[in-house]
């Protein structure tokens, strides 16, 4: 709100009443702005960032010992990876790491991380449909 008064105050000069009401030209400044903020990479941006607490990685009073990957068999099934696929399964979805964080962390291309980790979910796919089946 701020923001549409500065550019109102900016702008005065270029008002033009034959043009139109005062508080329609104020109004259509508002709404433009509204729009063009809406429209803005940075609110798309904004929109998509999830909050952190939420995270798989932290701890918080729903999940009990019992409710631990480890207990479910999950972490047998992942021991089945490659030692790669296991570090960045474990940095992406027991730590929370987004894929560009996993590549800088490990010094490695970020297409080699979305690759690897495509891989380490086929892979894991397959062996808990296996596990299912026994």
């Amino acid at each position: 709100m701020q923001n549409v008064f500065v550019k109102i105050w900016n702008n005065f000069a270029s008002y033009d009443e034959l043009k139109g009401r005062l508080y329609t030209w104020m109004l259509n400044i508002a709404r433009n702005m509204a729009i063009d903020s809406t429209r803005s990479k940075h609110e798309k941006i904004k929109n998509k960032i999830q909050e952190t607490s939420d995270s798989v990685y932290h701890k918080n009073n729903l999940y009990t010992e019992n409710s631990s990957h480890e207990n479910i068999g999950l972490q047998n099934i992942i021991s089945n990876l490659k030692d790669d696929q296991q570090q960045i399964i474990d940095l992406a979805y027991f730590q929370g790491y987004t894929q560009e964080e996993i590549s800088q962390k490990l010094n490695m291309p970020l297409g080699t991380v979305k690759t690897k980790v495509r891989q380490a979910i086929i892979t894991l796919r397959e062996l808990t449909k296996n596990e299912i089946l026994q």
